[in-house]
């Protein structure tokens, strides 16, 4: 006999026991209750045969009766216990197994079915979350895969042209060029990578410190000049002075870094790149913009995903982590992030901050 069965056997006597524990108490104070009024209305005496068969007839009474009332109780259990649980454990089972497009479907309005179908509701909500974020993940690895392939392809070639005795100094040159820019751009993958993966597993917070914006703003801006010159770039500036804010200063580097990166990056020779900052008693805004090839709605609507590239022909080297990057890290800083563009004529992202004490210092959601 497997342990189910018997447990369900102890049950069954144990639940037996309760329904005749009670109706042996009640039928027990009914009787004494009746045979106290016949003897005090009508006089009746009752002799020890008359008592001795009455307390059999009750006592058959009562094992009729909790027998008929563990079997009412154990078909309502199966139907309106049982039946239910065994659907939410069999979905449970094909969810732990990886199938997420599993749901259970409610048992009806009736009111003794209103916890289940709230239990339900939970665990469809549930499932949908899991289908999502296994997607996700799946998305993830296979962009990770296709992107630390490329560099890693195009080192083994350039590696293996390197080798060749007959090259020219000039090809030499060019192949170990290749390999150190993509090299690089594979060290930026892994980087990114890790840093993204610490924003959203909640192990960075923000150091904060009071600082001056408009100087940071200044500071980042520079570090491009070497691509601005080389383009001939046209830089606009409007940046309000004296500007201070109470923030981490190496994660909004990080913003600053990405959005000014993208901006030279897609701004032809020639073209022009805007930032500006401006400030009331509440909000820093900042806006970083360009008259790059532009995006269109639809890839708006995306770019602050993981591996998104609103270039699709990947004709402008990236690994589509860095807007996703900026995003956790003005999330985390509680401000605010929006891009309005158009296609031809740039982009302009708009960044809006806090300026008080302790922005920041909660824990990302």
């Amino acid at each position: 006999m497997k342990k189910t069965d018997f447990r369900k056997i102890l049950f069954g006597i144990s639940n037996w026991c309760v329904f005749f524990l009670l109706a042996a108490f009640v039928v027990t104070c009914c009787m004494i209750l009746f045979l106290n009024i016949m003897s005090d209305t009508l006089g009746i005496t009752f002799t020890e045969e008359n008592i001795s068969t009455a307390a059999k007839l009750t006592f058959a009474n009562v094992i009729v009766i909790s027998l008929l009332f563990t079997a009412i109780d154990t078909i309502r259990r199966k139907v309106m216990v049982d039946r239910p649980t065994k659907r939410i454990t069999d979905a449970g089972k094909k969810l732990t197994d990886g199938d997420f497009s599993v749901r259970i479907k409610k048992l009806g309005d009736n009111h003794a079915y209103e916890s289940f179908n709230s239990i339900i509701d939970c665990f469809n909500k549930m499932a949908e979350e899991l289908g999502s974020v296994e997607t996700l993940r799946s998305d993830f690895i296979s962009n990770v895969s296709h992107e630390l392939k490329t560099p890693l392809a195009v080192i083994q070639n350039y590696g293996t042209m390197l080798q060749s005795h007959e090259l020219s100094e000039e090809k030499r040159i060019e192949y170990a060029k290749g390999v150190t820019d993509n090299s690089r751009r594979l060290a930026s993958l892994i980087t990114n990578i890790l840093k993204l993966n610490k924003l959203e597993n909640q192990q960075i917070f923000p150091a904060n410190e009071r600082f001056d914006l408009g100087e940071q703003l200044c500071e980042n801006l520079l570090q491009f000049e070497d691509i601005w010159e080389q383009k001939n770039i046209g830089i606009e500036t409007k940046i309000e002075d004296d500007i201070y804010i109470y923030s981490d200063t190496e994660l909004l580097s990080l913003v600053w870094g990405n959005l000014l990166s993208n901006a030279f990056k897609f701004t032809e020779s020639g073209g022009r790149v805007g930032v500006s900052l401006t400030a009331d008693e509440k909000y820093a805004v900042v806006r970083i913009s360009d008259t790059g090839c532009g995006i269109s709605a639809e890839t708006g609507s995306h770019i602050f995903e993981k591996f998104y590239q609103g270039d699709t022909s990947h004709a402008t080297q990236g690994n589509g982590l860095g807007l996703a990057l900026v995003k956790r890290v003005v999330d985390i800083m509680q401000g605010e992030i929006s891009v309005e563009s158009e296609v031809g004529k740039g982009s302009t992202f708009t960044v809006k901050l806090r300026r008080g004490e302790g922005v920041g210092m909660e824990k990302a959601d």
